[in-house]
């Protein structure tokens, strides 16, 4: 394989590629790659996958579904970091009691 070819395909298909972290899909390969696995990389590793045949350019409504796909898991990840913020507060009952009498003396 002459490098110089190899190195300028890739240029080449990088040049082409409008987003800057476009979305691969894995073809199968001979080595356990398996098919259908969606990512999203940056220009220059794409360009590289598409060349060597270990992957194709997402087609736009697999780009939107896994665009959705991804905002859902942030949405949850997000829920969660939100849920393990939760601070609790262990009082003595004496102590409950005594803000409970500054509760009621600044109501009155």
């Amino acid at each position: 394989m002459d490098l110089q070819i190899y190195y300028q395909k890739i240029r080449e298909v990088e040049a082409r590629i409008a987003d800057e972290f476009p979305i691969v899909v894995s073809k199968e390969t001979a080595d356990g790659g398996k098919e259908g696995r969606k990512t999203e990389v940056p220009r220059r590793l794409a360009a590289k996958l598409v060349v060597e045949g270990l992957a194709r350019f997402a087609e736009p409504e697999e780009v939107k579904a896994y665009r959705a796909t991804m905002a859902e898991a942030k949405r949850a990840a997000e829920q969660l970091a939100q849920a393990a913020k939760l601070q609790l507060t262990v009082l003595s009952t004496a102590e409950l009691d005594r803000l409970k009498g500054h509760a009621r003396g600044a109501k009155d």
